[in-house]
């Protein structure tokens, strides 16, 4: 029997989320029960789409529950086992995050190798952000070759994948990202055209200047005034991956563009908004690829981390007023 702390989600937000949503906890775990581990946190994730499983909504995942703990990716160790499966020291991938112990059945769980990679890698780049923009870019948008590439939120999690995934393929890519140091990162990667979209007045404008024969691929992870630039500037038959709308997650009125959708029409433009989780066939390609890039090389990543499972919240927050670079992660141990 140990004694956890752990997040619960103390009231629904409205608009941006604060502090006050949230409540820290302490409860008592028992000994596992028969065919079940007992599993300690070392690293959780935190990531934008969590913000909608805050409303109580039908959606494609259920929505968090008041006065329990929040659910989200973890690596962890097995520090007590009654199953045969998984035995002391083991790590395992979970969405058992927003706590520090948990009880669960074995066959529950994913034993996690790491390839001699870090355990946190597999909450980003060699995990579900990295599986994201493998799935959005290469089957969603169906990158083709000459393609010039689009992608907002270029610096984070999943955004700065799918840069170097386009560079790696051979692609002129052009990221949008914001601040000086986001936009070092993305020049790092090898991005040809960074827009820091906080400095300039008109995003469409700059990105018609950097994108003079237009973009034929763009990868939404903001939506709202991104969402209308890419629409502009984008040529006949463009493939738009939506992957998420981070501007608009907060929204509580009515939400932001795009007004000129009906450019969509005119340029017979495909956009595709998807989910990752309906695409884990494709995690055996990913893997495979992902660690060859990663051998060679090809791949660079970044994390920005918070301490303890009290600055949880805080972790969450900072994603909506792009206070990350690449992936946000909370170490619990």
């Amino acid at each position: 029997m140990v004694t956890s702390r752990e997040i619960q989600l103390k009231s629904r937000p409205v608009g941006m989320p604060s502090a006050e949503n949230f409540e820290l906890a302490t409860v008592t775990v028992p000994d596992p029960a028969a065919g079940e581990v007992q599993v300690k946190n070392i690293w959780m994730t935190v990531d934008p789409y969590m913000r909608g499983r805050m409303v109580d909504r039908p959606s494609y995942v259920p929505p968090f529950q008041l006065g329990k703990p929040l659910q989200g990716g973890a690596i962890g160790e097995v520090v007590a086992s009654n199953d045969p499966v998984l035995g002391r020291g083991d790590l395992v991938s979970t969405m058992f995050g927003w706590r520090e112990f948990f009880n669960a059945p074995a066959g529950s769980l994913q034993k996690l190798d790491t390839f001699g990679l870090p355990p946190q890698a597999f909450l980003g780049v060699a995990g579900m952000p990295g599986l994201t923009a493998f799935v959005g870019l290469l089957k969603i948008a169906a990158l083709k070759p000459g393609d010039v590439v689009f992608v907002s939120a270029a610096a984070g999690a999943v955004g700065s994948v799918v840069c170097q995934i386009a560079k790696i393929k051979g692609h002129t890519v052009i990221g949008s990202a914001g601040g000086g140091e986001k936009g070092a990162f993305l020049k790092q990667i090898g991005v040809d055209h960074v827009i820091d979209y906080k400095a300039v007045s008109n995003l469409t404008e700059v990105l018609q200047r950097v994108a003079p024969n237009g973009i034929d691929v763009y990868f939404d992870n903001v939506g709202g005034e991104h969402l209308e630039a890419a629409l502009a500037v984008a040529n006949r038959f463009a493939r738009f991956a939506l992957c998420g709308m981070i501007s608009q997650y907060n929204v509580a009125g009515m939400p932001v563009g795009p007004r000129n959708l009906i450019l969509a029409v005119g340029k017979s433009i495909r956009l595709e908004g998807f989910i990752v989780a309906n695409h884990f066939n494709l995690l055996p390609e990913f893997q495979k690829d992902m660690s060859g890039w990663i051998r060679e090389g090809k791949m660079t990543w970044k994390e920005t981390v918070e301490h303890g499972i009290e600055n949880a919240p805080t972790a969450f927050l900072k994603l909506f007023k792009g206070e990350n670079l690449g992936k946000m992660l909370v170490k619990l141990a």
